[in-house]
Parts: C-alpha cells; structure tokens; sequence
C-alpha cells in the first residue's frame, strides 16, 4: 500500500533522515520505533506532505504523493494523529468528531454511531469540552476526529505518550479493532514493548537511518532491541 524509497528529509543543513525505505502492506500493523530525534515524526510528517521530504519516494497504491499538497494526501485515504492529541479543547467532543471529516460532503450520522461504538466514553461526553477531557480520552478523540476521514492508512505518533498504563492498554485494544475492520496502521510509539507486540513489521530508526528490521516477534527478541529499547540488559 505505501512504499518509501531512499526517503531524506532536510532541517536547514541537518539531514534528519537519511535515506529509508520501507513498505507498509494494506491491512497491517507497521511500527517505527526510535529514541527521540531519529528521525520518526518527520517521517510521518513528510509522508502528509507536513513536511517536504528533499529527495527519494514516497508511493501509495503506486501514486507519488512527493509535491503533493496536504489536503490531497488526505483525501486520497491517509490521515495522522499527530503527537500531543491536539484537539480543539473549546468545542465539544461531537465538535472535535464532524471537524475530521472536513473533506466529505455525505451524511455522518451512521459514521459518528460507528464511532461511538469503538468509543462509549466519548459518547458519555459527547456535550463536553474537549479541553476538560482526561489524557486517554482526549486521545481517543483524536483517533476518532481522524477515523470520520475514511481512512485506508491511519498513521499515529506517540499515542501512548503521558498515559496511565491502563490507559495505556485501552489505546493499544483500540488500534487492533481499528485494524481489525480494515484500517492500516503505521504507528510511531516510544512504549516499543507494547508496539511491537501488536505490530506485523517493525522498523528501529537510530540518528534518521534503519537500523534494523523484522516482525514484531522478531525485534522483541532481538538483544540489541531488549537492551536499548525494552529495558532488558543484554546477556
């Protein structure tokens, strides 16, 4: 479905990546996991057109979308829940939901049921501020907004960051159901334990390069990765 080729990606004179490629296959889970700086959010970013990659390809379904404006991208079948959640705390949850499917000129009645069946606590809250929301629900919020764009490529940056850890497992639940009904995954997550376990194919990014590559089973069981990432000495 998506295939980054040679991908690099400029900050003024700092390459931030360094030439990647990888493939994300429709219908799975693909993680890229990393310390901080190596390069994963702009990634995600260069691939929405956020950012302009300054060489290589990115294809989905065998289109480039390198040059490609952001709305386009969008509309094409790719959406991102960017790190941080960034909803719009001073309109309600319902508010926050429509706001995802700006692109869309069908009904979303059925769409927002839909929702609201992955997310009965949104729906509890519908009335609500989002800015009064809890960590985890504000977060289930933002996958929600991202969902009512239809999206075949759902990409999501950091979404376990600052959660309990119960809440923590709530979102992981979700994005297996999500991907369950259809929708591929391309996650970045720092909680690489909980990442991988759910993930297909997995990615270590270190300083804007791969470093190393396999399933998810795989890189859990990789000493490298044990050490550097899941908090297990080598040995």
């Amino acid at each position: 479905m998506l295939t980054i080729k040679d991908l690099r990606v400029n900050y003024g004179g700092i390459e931030a990546v360094k030439g990647i490629s990888f493939d994300v296959p429709e219908g799975s889970i693909v993680t890229l996991i990393g310390a901080n700086g190596a390069g994963k959010s702009t990634t995600l970013r260069s691939i929405t057109g956020l950012v302009k990659a300054s060489g290589g390809s990115i294809q989905f379904d065998g289109t480039e979308l390198l040059g490609m404006d952001t709305p386009d991208i969008v509309s094409r079948g790719i959406t991102l829940v960017p790190e941080g959640r960034r909803v719009f705390p001073d309109m309600t949850v319902l508010e926050n939901i429509r706001i995802g499917a700006y692109l869309r000129k069908d009904s979303l009645n059925q769409d927002i049921e839909w929702i609201y069946g992955l997310f009965p606590r949104l729906k509890e809250r519908s009335w609500q501020l989002a800015g009064t929301l809890s960590g985890g629900e504000q977060q289930m919020l933002a996958v929600a907004r991202a969902l009512m764009s239809h999206p075949r490529l759902m990409m999501m940056d950091e979404p376990s960051l600052g959660l309990a850890p119960l809440i923590v497992q709530d979102i992981f639940h979700i994005i297996q159901e999500i991907n369950r009904q259809g929708v591929t995954i391309l996650l970045i997550e720092q909680n690489a334990n909980m990442a991988l376990r759910i993930a297909h194919q997995g990615y270590v990014l270190e300083t804007g390069r791969i470093s190393l590559r396999g399933s998810g089973k795989e890189l859990l069981a990789d000493e490298s990765v044990k050490a550097a990432y899941l908090g297990k000495k080598k040995g």
